[in-house]
C-alpha cells in the first residue's frame, strides 16, 4: 500500500510546506518538521502553514511536529528543505536516527562556508550510511502549491532510488526527471541566484527585454565555465536544473533572490533589501564564495564579479555596467556537444 513509507520533510518553509503537502496528497503519510511548537500546533489545528503558504489549504495526511525524533525515526525517506546556513546542524542531529538505506534528498538550493561545501557533500560527511540524493529546477513554490504545471530534476548515484522518488512526487501536473550528475544539478540550483540578484536589480531599472535576454544567456555561459573548471558536467546547465531555473528566478516577482535584487536597484540597502524579504535569499551568500572560487581558480566571470562591486564594495552601478560593455569580447558559446571546449 502507498500509505505503508513513512516520509518526512524538515523544515516548514514554502517549499519544504509544498513538497510535504504534494506527498500527502499522493497518499503517503507525511511528517512536516518545523522548530516551532506553536508553528506545528497551529498548522494542525488549521490545515495551513500562515507564514509561507496562507492561502493553500493542506492534506490531511500531512501531520506538522516540532518533535525531530518523531519526524525522522523509522522513516523511509527524508526531504531536507533546511536553509544552507543550518543544514549541517540539523543533518548532524538526525544521523543517529537515519536507519540505513534510508533515502535522504536535499533541496536545498545554497554552499556552505568557507570551504565551498554543497549539501549533497555535507549529507555524505553526516550520513553516509543514507542513500543521497538532490533535486533541483524551476520550482517556485507558491506555482507548485496552485498546480501549475512543473517540472523538477532529481539527481542520485542510485537508479533504484530515483524510481521510488519519482514515484512519490509525480503528478498530474509535476514531473522529475533524472539525472546522474548530483554536483552539477545542485551546483546549478545554488549558482542561478546570484543571476537573480542581477534580474531584479534590472526590473527595479527598468531595463529592456534585449538587455534582460543577454543577461540571462551570458549567465548560463559564465555558470558552464565554473562548472566545468569545479568537475561538473556544463551539459547539466543545459537543462531544467541550469537554464530552466536560470529562466524562472531571473523573470518570477516569486523569487527572494530577485525580489532582493529589486530593492537593491530601488536604493536599499543589503540589509534592508533582506529584510524586506523575510525569508532567506541564499544568492547573497553564494555571490560572495562564488567571487572567492572564482578568483582562485581563474575563471572569468565578469557578471559575478559586477555584482560583488556593487554589493560588497559600493561601486556604482552605472561604472560597473560600463566595464561589463566594455570588457572582453570572447566567443558566444563556450561548449558544443561535438568539440567540447571551443574557448
Amino acid at each position: 500500500m502507498v500509505a505503508e513509507k513513512k516520509i518526512a520533510v524538515l523544515g516548514g518553509g514554502s517549499f519544504g510546506t509544498t513538497i510535504a503537502n504534494m506527498v500527502a496528497e499522493n497518499g503517503y503519510n507525511a511528517l512536516l518538521w518545523v522548530r516551532d511548537e506553536s508553528t506545528a500546533r497551529d498548522i494542525q489545528l488549521n490545515r495551513k502553514n500562515q507564514r509561507y503558504l496562507p492561502n493553500y489549504s493542506l492534506n490531511d495526511n500531512l501531520t506538522a511536529t516540532a518533535d525531530l525524533a518523531e519526524a525522522v525515526s523509522g522513516s523511509d525517506i527524508i526531504f531536507i528543505c533546511i536553509p544552507s546556513h543550518s543544514f549541517r546542524e540539523v543533518t548532524r542531529k538526525v544521523s543517529p536516527l537515519v536507519k540505513p538505506g534510508t533515502i535522504v534528498i536535499s533541496t536545498t538550493k545554497g554552499i556552505e562556508k568557507p570551504d565551498f561545501t554543497l549539501m549533497s557533500q555535507i549529507l555524505k560527511e553526516e550520513i553516509g550510511h543514507a542513500t543521497i540524493a538532490v533535486i533541483s529546477g524551476p520550482n517556485i513554490a507558491k506555482e507548485v502549491a496552485e498546480h501549475h504545471l512543473t517540472a523538477t530534476v532529481v539527481a542520485t548515484a542510485d537508479s533504484s532510488a530515483h524510481k521510488v522518488i519519482q514515484q512519490i512526487l509525480h503528478t498530474h501536473y509535476f514531473r522529475v526527471y533524472y539525472n546522474t550528475d548530483i554536483y552539477g544539478v545542485e551546483l546549478g540550483g545554488a549558482l542561478k541566484n546570484v543571476y537573480a540578484i542581477m534580474a531584479g536589480m534590472g526590473a527595479a531599472l527598468q531595463v529592456g527585454q534585449n538587455t534582460l535576454s543577454m543577461l540571462i544567456t551570458r549567465s548560463l555561459a559564465e555558470m558552464g565555465r565554473f562548472a566545468q573548471a569545479m568537475g561538473a558536467n556544463p551539459a547539466t546547465f543545459l537543462g531544467l536544473a541550469g537554464v530552466g531555473d536560470l529562466i524562472v528566478t531571473c523573470l518570477s516577482p516569486h523569487s527572494r533572490n530577485y525580489l532582493v535584487g529589486y530593492e537593491l536597484g530601488r536604493g536599499a540597502s543589503l540589509q534592508e533589501a533582506i529584510t524586506g524579504v523575510g525569508q532567506v535569499a541564499e544568492g547573497v551568500s553564494t555571490l560572495e564564495q562564488v567571487k572567492i572560487k572564482a578568483d582562485e581558480l581563474n575563471i572569468y566571470m565578469p557578471l559575478v564579479n559586477g555584482l560583488y562591486k556593487v554589493i560588497y564594495e559600493n561601486s556604482p552601478l552605472d561604472t560597473v555596467i560600463e566595464g561589463l560593455m566594455t570588457g572582453e569580447q570572447s566567443s558566444d558559446v563556450d561548449f558544443s556537444i561535438q568539440t567540447g571546449l571551443i574557448s
